[in-house]
């Protein structure tokens, strides 16, 4: 029999926002100690006054608790509990500061003069007209967003998303949930098809439903996006949804066609060639995807047939010349590169590191400057950018800033109608460019402009779908120089030899030759939890002590896997726990962030002007606000609590996430474990990320493993076809 409980939450334990379940302690009428309480409880707030029915269970661990089956929100009783209630960071606007002030004001009224008389708040010290709109709207806001919670818990969905769900449709949020749960899938960050399929579950939808099976292809589209891919073929990709929708495939073809209608895919046969097209008659693209790499085509189609705006020089003058501005002598392959450059209106250099393509990049520049032509640099991150400006002397921007995006106008400024000032583009890390930021950049490059893309084609695809750098070179259409000669002073980096060797499939040198501090350590260990153990001393003591390095800043522990006990999730909890001692923190999205964390971006935010990839610190936690302040580059950027899951921790992120990016030292597990995930261009990437050292601690036969792997997985694209 259930029993009937009042009273008021003190503190929360714990709270999963997904679940809903809860852990807090409450003061119960009649009792002097504070009993606990577990259950899922909507967004939970201390001071907040709640009837409760259920049972009392004793746990093994932690003794008596209640457990809640059915609870009400009250309206705080006391002038104590309205205190707690209003300072606990529940209206943005009031901290507890404040909220001290307007209970001692209004005391037991004060709920009452909020709700109808508001404007008597500029009777508190420190309340003016703006704060006091800023906490009306967040009132009003919070009754809305708890009837949305309220809501969606009752279709099995943590309160964690309401805020979200509240923020996109507003006062329309039910309605739009009721009328079609699939457009949360695409509309709202962070929630995916699964979790929408369950709302629709609950709230009646059919499993064959039009609107379930249509999201349900778009949804596994959508995955196969994220896995690289720009287009799937026909039969795998029909198959595919029958496994994870569970109907029929007739259900799933009429979708299908539905959809194609629509505009919202499109279905179109391949021409087969006999070189990894045999099995792909016909292929599935999302319509942006598909308008993208024909766009990408055709307009690198009209900049190589575009007249060239720049005069016509005498090669080997210029040649001699900037060997003499630069003080240097060329290599052969660096002057065929220089001359063609001059000559082709588009072109690809790639290369290992020390190959010299910044040596190039700057001859380049220095020739095309002296003959007053406008040079325009960019690269696809901001660290890449950063670096491309330091190596050149020229300002180097991200192609996002370069673009000019605008949330306020809608999309990118820079286009054919408003396109770049510029007669010469190079683009830096190519290799790193998807299909989609590809074919904004060239819809923005005039087209009597001379464009140059310099990569590494060896290293991990881009992170977004598509391989634009790889089927540019393979196209043979575009001019490309490729430098395979390591320099002199590169010879002497064991970290840019043991790279060449592994991209070559050879084993690097595991040993650094003489007595002096290296560049390049393995570190032989194939115990797991020792491997965590020795990462975590390396960054917070050995590596700092014996380089110099900041365990923070400057050291970057990489890793193949997100799982596991060295993957990405162990790894920073063990590192933040090591690394950072701050007390303030603030739990979202299952990451505990603390002061002075080091954060990383996972969406590109056109808004914030931060991107997928970008990482910060956390300089401020503001719980009046109830927003954070993270700082990229030198740029303070404020984030809301419910913004939050586009931030993770980043002492450790994964190998793909670190494209683009240098650090002056890396770290890396190598074990048998991440088998599945070993790739020798995994391997390489990570290695080329270390600019000062490159520590590797596991298995040689783990590295082997990844080193003897050069089958990379198969990326369905047609933008090599389709430049043929």
């Amino acid at each position: 029999m259930y029993v009937q409980l009042k009273g008021q939450i003190e503190r929360i334990t714990y709270t999963n926002e997904e679940t809903g379940y809860t852990v807090a302690k409450v003061k119960v009428g009649g009792r002097g100690d504070l009993i606990t309480v577990v259950g899922n409880l909507i967004a939970p707030i201390p001071g907040e006054m709640i009837a409760m029915s259920g049972e009392w269970i004793r746990h093994p661990r932690y003794g008596e608790q209640f457990k809640v089956a059915h609870y009400q929100s009250l309206v705080p009783a006391s002038v104590y509990g309205i205190e707690r209630y209003l300072g606990s960071g529940l209206i943005r606007g009031i901290g507890p500061i404040m909220a001290r002030r307007i209970v001692g004001k209004f005391g037991e009224k004060t709920l009452e003069v909020i709700e109808h008389e508001i404007e008597r708040l500029a009777e508190v010290e420190g309340i003016g007209e703006v704060r006091i709109g800023t906490i009306k709207k967040a009132w009003e806001d919070q009754k809305e967003i708890r009837d949305v919670m309220i809501f969606l818990q009752t279709h099995g969905v943590g309160s964690g998303f309401a805020t979200k769900i509240f923020k996109q449709y507003g006062s329309r949020s039910i309605a739009v949930v009721r009328e079609n749960p699939y457009r949360l899938a695409s509309d709202v960050f962070g929630i995916g098809f699964l979790t929408a399929d369950r709302i629709a579950e609950k709230l009646g939808f059919s499993k064959d439903s039009g609107q379930r099976v249509e999201a349900g292809i778009l949804y596994v589209l959508s995955q196969l996006a994220d896995e690289g891919h720009v287009y799937y073929p026909y039969e795998p990709l029909i198959q595919k949804c029958e496994e994870i929708l569970g109907v029929d495939r007739g259900v799933i073809i009429r979708a299908a066609d539905m959809i194609a209608d629509d505009k919202m895919i499109v279905i179109e046969e391949l021409v087969s060639n006999g070189g990894g097209f045999e099995e792909a008659t016909k292929g599935v693209y999302l319509a942006r995807f598909h308008h993208a790499e024909k766009d990408i085509a055709a307009r690198l189609q009209a900049l190589m047939e575009a007249p060239k705006s720049i005069p016509k020089i005498d090669q080997t003058k210029a040649v001699e010349w900037v060997q003499g501005q630069l003080s240097i002598t060329l290599a052969p392959r660096q002057i065929e590169a220089v001359r063609s450059a001059v000559e082709n209106k588009l072109m690809i250099i790639t290369g290992g590191p020390g190959t010299g393509k910044t040596t190039i990049i700057n001859a380049i520049i220095k020739i095309f400057s002296r003959l007053g032509v406008k040079v325009v640099l960019a690269a696809p991150t901001g660290r890449a950018a950063k670096r491309m400006s330091e190596a050149t002397g020229h300002e180097a921007k991200t192609i996002h800033r370069m673009l000019e995006y605008s949330i306020q106008k809608g999309g990118f400024q820079k286009d054919e109608l408003n396109p770049l000032d510029c007669e010469l583009m190079i683009i830096d890390e190519a290799s790193m460019i998807d299909t989609i930021l590809m074919y904004h950049l060239l819809r923005a490059i005039p087209p009597q402009a001379t464009f140059i893309m310099v990569g590494d084609v060896d290293q991990l695809p881009s992170v977004g779908a598509g391989n634009v750098l790889k089927d540019c070179i393979n196209s043979g259409r575009i001019r490309v120089l490729e430098l395979n000669e390591i320099f002199r002073q590169a010879k002497e980096s064991l970290i840019v030899v043991n790279a060449h060797k592994i991209n070559s499939g050879m084993l690097p040198l595991l040993k650094p030759p003489g007595q002096g501090l290296g560049d390049f350590y393995f570190i032989e260990q194939d115990d797991p939890s020792e491997v965590l153990r020795i990462i975590v001393e390396l960054v917070k003591d050995r590596i700092p002590r014996r380089f110099g390095f900041d365990p923070v800043d400057d050291i970057q522990v990489l890793t193949p896997m997100h799982k596991g006990e060295v993957g990405v999730n162990t790894l920073n909890e063990e590192l933040q726990k090591a690394l950072n001692p701050a007390d303030q923190s603030i739990t979202r999205g299952g990451w505990t962030f603390k002061l002075n964390d080091k954060v990383m971006q996972v969406k590109n935010n056109y808004d914030k002007e931060v991107f997928n990839g970008d990482i910060g610190r956390i300089r401020r936690i503001d719980s009046v606000n109830q927003e954070v302040i993270i700082c990229f580059d030198d740029r303070d950027v404020p984030y809301e609590y419910a913004d939050l899951d586009e931030i993770v921790l980043a002492y450790a992120v994964s190998v793909h996430k670190s494209q683009g990016s240098e650090y002056p030292a890396v770290i890396m597990p190598m074990l048998t474990q991440h088998y599945v995930l070993l790739q020798r261009n995994l391997v390489y990437t990570a290695v080329t990320r270390g600019r000062g050292l490159v520590v590797m601690i596991g298995t040689a036969k783990a590295l082997a493993i990844g080193i003897g792997n050069d089958k990379t997985q198969k990326r369905y694209t047609y933008l090599r076809r389709r430049l043929d």
